[in-house]
């Protein structure tokens, strides 16, 4: 167990600490900011860097983001061979439908779902060609519809 510790047990010093030399709180601050000093800063390759004010900093540092967005953009547009493969769907849309049928019946293979599938439709505007209905038609079938209106 540890004895238990009285400050009157202990004898003061006989005597006052000695004085601070003469000027010595007037060189302080001097003596102080000389030890504090940051050492020369090498020359790095981003010192011009540093030297810069921190709202120039900034603006060089959205340029450079801005610029390497604009750059990835550039380099990931489509290649030309690509356009080259649009173009063969043009071409295959000129190609009657008639002829078509034929190539395919008369070659040996088959041509399945799948295959069918992987192809891309060169024309979106399918509607017009299979559904050919006039106005009245169209207004005739949409009277035939339930107009129940239940959107609570």
């Amino acid at each position: 167990m540890n004895t238990p510790f009285r400050l009157d047990d202990h004898p003061r010093r006989p005597q006052p600490l000695a004085p601070p030399p003469d000027g010595y709180f007037d060189r302080l601050p001097t003596e102080i900011m000389a030890r504090v000093q940051p050492a020369e800063q090498e020359s790095t390759a981003f010192g011009w860097f540093r030297a810069l004010s921190m709202p120039l900093r900034t603006a060089l540092a959205s340029v450079a983001v801005l610029g390497s967005f604009a750059a990835t953009f550039l380099l990931n547009q489509p290649d030309t061979s690509v356009t080259g493969a649009r173009l063969a769907h043009v071409n295959l849309t000129a190609v009657p439908r008639t002829e078509m049928v034929q190539y395919l019946l008369a070659s040996d293979e088959r041509v399945s779902i799948n295959d069918l599938s992987e192809l891309p439709v060169a024309d979106q505007n399918l509607v017009q060609e299979y559904l050919q209905a006039s106005p009245d038609e169209v207004q005739a079938a949409m009277d035939e519809q339930p107009s129940e209106i239940n959107y609570l």
